[in-house]
């Protein structure tokens, strides 16, 4: 179409390659010019936050449980020191399966360890470097890396299960018995007790959680009766009568009974832990048994004369995984008394010699050996005496005797306690 008066567009095409060339360049040409304008206000430093503590273990023993884990000494990061002011515990009653953070919303706080904190919570190394340039925590609070120990008291209120949000009741009330199911028998895990520890900043933000641990909240085992105790020069044997678990509604396979497989809950096991109760402080019980044994003995090889030894057992159930430690025992007590003699010399032999007999025998192995008592007889019917006043310490001995002589000789060897063993087999000769 043609407007009158005007002068009609040169080639449109080439002018819109123009134009695009042109905006091309000018993109070019500020794009290689130095910047110039205002930067963005400064990051936030990253918050440091602690990692989670480690190891946590909770063992039940009766109506208390005791709690211990390894108090962070690394950020999440993998730096140290661990920005870290405080390690809180929580704990919840239930016997359906819970997470991490609903143990931290709806549990209870069980207890806190104050921890050594930094100055400076940025001042820190990263993972791998030297510790040399890093400033220690300070504070009144425990060692980072130390083993930290808390002990809570089972309350009857304790053994109440917490209750779940109303939204997630009804969630559970509608989805229960849909299509028909049938109804199911015991629910697979007990009612327990579970716990978690998360570690806190100096400001106050939530490390990462620890994993957590749980204990049974059903009836303890009973005690055994008390031990009895015998030992020997190498060990102390301490043994038990088993415990009977009461309340099982199926008891284990017999020999002559077809093997089953039980509904709901499994049947539990019984295992023991044997404790040394020697310290008149009964905190300071020292468990013997790194994990539970089955059997009803235990060996123990501290050995140490003149020691009184105090001995306790404890029962061990466990029900799927989980395990409760029942009350102690009564403790049964021995002082430990070398009554053992040494074993008899060996090998004896009599050389004669100018005006003497000398004697050589086989050293004995014993660590408490003192020496050895030289005893001396003639042929006919003199009885032999003892020609060492007291015990030699080596394995020979040199006996002046009148010469054309024939004496015979028999060696005891004797310990530090004073127990002497058997006479050697007998060895004779005559000075020249």
């Amino acid at each position: 179409m043609k407007v009158s008066g005007s002068t009609p567009f040169p080639h449109p095409p080439r002018l819109a390659r123009s134009l695009v060339l042109f905006r091309l360049s000018a993109w070019l040409a500020l794009a290689a010019a130095p910047a110039c304008g205002k930067s963005g206000p400064p990051l936030p430093p990253l918050v440091k936050v602690p990692s989670p503590p480690a190891e946590l273990v909770a063992e039940r023993r009766g109506a208390r449980v005791d709690l211990r884990f390894t108090v962070p000494n690394t950020n999440s990061d993998g730096s140290r020191p661990a920005n870290e002011d405080h390690v809180d515990v929580y704990a919840i009653t239930s016997a359906e399966p819970v997470t991490e953070d609903e143990i931290i919303r709806r549990g209870t706080p069980v207890g806190r360890i104050d921890v050594k904190a930094p100055r400076d919570p940025d001042k820190t190394v990263e993972a791998g470097e030297s510790e040399a340039e890093m400033e220690p925590p300070t504070g009144s609070g425990l060692d980072q890396g130390a083993v930290a120990h808390l002990t809570e008291s089972l309350t009857q209120a304790l053994f109440t299960p917490a209750e779940r949000p109303r939204d997630q009741r009804k969630e559970k009330r509608g989805t229960a018995g849909r299509g028909g199911r049938p109804l199911l028998g015991p629910a697979a895990v007990p009612l327990s007790r579970m716990y978690i520890a998360v570690g806190f900043s100096t400001r106050g933000r939530k490390g990462l959680p620890s994993k957590p641990a749980t204990v049974p909240l059903v009836s303890p085992p009973p005690p055994p009766p008390p031990p009895s105790i015998t030992y020997t020069e190498s060990a102390v044997t301490v043994t038990w009568q088993p415990v009977t678990l009461s309340g099982m509604m199926q008891q284990p396979d017999a020999g002559d009974a077809l093997p089953s497989t039980p509904i709901g809950m499994p049947l539990p096991s019984v295992a023991y832990h044997v404790y040394d109760v020697s310290a008149a402080d009964a905190d300071a019980a020292a468990k013997l048994t790194a994990a539970p044994v089955p059997q009803s003995t235990y060996s123990d090889a501290r050995m140490a004369w003149g020691e009184r030894r105090c001995y306790s057992v404890r029962a061990v159930e466990i029900i799927n995984s989980l395990s409760i430690e029942g009350d102690a025992s009564p403790p049964q007590c021995r002082t430990l008394v070398d009554i053992f003699a040494p074993t008899a010399p060996k090998n004896l032999q009599a050389v004669a010699n100018e005006g003497s007999i000398s004697l050589i025998w086989d050293p004995n192995a014993e660590k408490d050996l003192a020496g050895y008592l030289v005893f001396r007889g003639g042929d006919g019917s003199e009885a032999a005496r003892q020609v060492t006043p007291r015990p030699v310490e080596e394995a020979r001995f040199n006996d002046p005797v009148p010469p054309g002589v024939r004496y015979s000789y028999v060696i005891k060897a004797v310990d530090k306690a004073g127990n002497v063993s058997a006479a050697s087999a007998p060895a004779s000769a005559a000075a020249r």
